[in-house]
């Protein structure tokens, strides 16, 4: 995506900042928990905040950036949803939540992850950390260094599993940031979506943690997690009408209190807010070429973006295209030949290239004989 320089990127912060003064703000007090943040999924703006940059442990919430990992690594090949786990000495010896996996049994990766998203077990996490980077400690230093790209500069990570551990944080803006990264690989959604499931060939029923699946119109997930020093915390993630929101609770008092927090997040971005996809509306007809080996060349816009706006506002967003209707030979693919350009309320919020999507080749008589000579040897 390319935006035209600081003076626009800018803007579409003004447009945002200003914007949300204008809805019915959510009081703090709304909110018991210490720490919250909400987000659009799509165009991670944050709607709400409230203390979150504070450093906080936050449970099972560490699972996020674990199955994240092991997204990203079912997707690049290395590991299978059908590949065979075998629980070590360490993952079997994990405390807390878990499904009393023994050292040496066999689980597929699909049910490990299952156990993990779904019964948030601690041995899950560690066997399914110890087969993707073959220790706990090599996941861990991965998970780390990820963090680290995606900007969460609140966060250290010490284990893959979320048990109390001192220096162990995170906060409620980072594990926004993380698990928006995670919703990104849709396959999580086919666990953190279910409710009860079984493992071990239907011995072992598990049921989910996160009760607002039971609850809440458009959840989707994402975990949940409770400690004595993290106290009750969630990760909620639903979607209404195109808008993908991410409400995070850290720090609560109770698991009632982590569920209320979490709702009346998502019912104010819900009853606010509206997320649209900046991007072209129609295709695009090739460009006329002058003094080309060929009459037209291809164009296109392939970049986009989401602006998150007050409800109603998104229909005074504006498109328009600045397209010559002829360029000169020689183009290459790749080549700007154009821009869309987006506006609000008169000012513009974002632009994007149009470029060329082949090459064409400038008329000259060496081309024009090889052409020639191609077309005679088809003959």
């Amino acid at each position: 995506m390319k935006i035209k320089g600081f003076t626009a990127l800018f803007l579409s912060m003004v447009i945002l900042l200003t914007s949300i003064v204008s809805v019915n703000a959510l009081s703090e007090t709304e909110i018991t928990a210490p720490a919250a943040v909400l987000m659009d999924a799509n165009s991670g703006k944050i709607l709400y905040e409230k203390n979150a940059h504070d450093q906080r442990p936050c449970a099972s919430i560490t699972k996020v950036m674990t199955l994240t990992l092991v997204m990203e690594a079912i997707d690049s090949g290395k590991i299978h949803l059908d590949d065979v786990v075998t629980t070590s000495a360490h993952a079997a010896s994990m405390g807390g939540s878990d499904i009393w996996l023994e050292e040496g049994e066999q689980m597929s990766v699909d049910d490990m992850i299952k156990a993990t998203a779904v019964a948030s077990a601690n041995d899950a996490a560690v066997a399914l950390a110890e087969f993707v980077s073959g220790s706990e400690d090599d996941f861990v230093a991965a998970m780390n260094e990820k963090a680290k790209s995606l900007g969460m500069e609140d966060t250290t990570f010490l284990n893959c599993n979320g048990l109390d551990e001192e220096g162990h944080i995170t906060s409620a803006y980072d594990v926004a940031l993380m698990s928006r990264e995670l919703i990104k690989h849709e396959k999580i959604f086919d666990y953190t979506s279910i409710w009860i499931d079984y493992l071990r060939g239907g011995e072992t029923q598990i049921v989910n943690t996160n009760k607002l699946l039971k609850s809440y119109n458009g959840i989707t997930g994402l975990k949940t997690g409770t400690t004595g020093d993290a106290g009750s915390c969630i990760s909620a993630t639903a979607e209404r009408n195109g808008l993908s929101l991410i409400g995070v609770v850290l720090g609560a008092a109770s698991g009632t209190d982590r569920f209320r927090d979490a709702a009346t997040l998502l019912d104010y971005g819900f009853a606010n807010f509206e997320s649209r996809q900046l991007t072209l509306s129609d295709e695009l007809a090739p460009i006329n070429v002058e003094n080309g080996m060929q009459d037209t060349v291809g164009v296109a816009c392939e970049d986009s973006a989401w602006l998150t706006v007050p409800k109603g506002e998104g229909e005074g967003v504006k498109e328009s295209l600045d397209i010559p209707a002829t360029i000169s030979a020689p183009v290459a693919d790749g080549d700007v030949v154009g821009s869309l350009t987006f506006t609000l309320s008169g000012e513009e919020i974002a632009a994007f290239d149009i470029v060329a999507t082949e090459d064409v080749a400038e008329k000259s008589f060496g081309s024009i004989v090889s052409l020639l000579f191609r077309s005679m040897i088809k003959l």
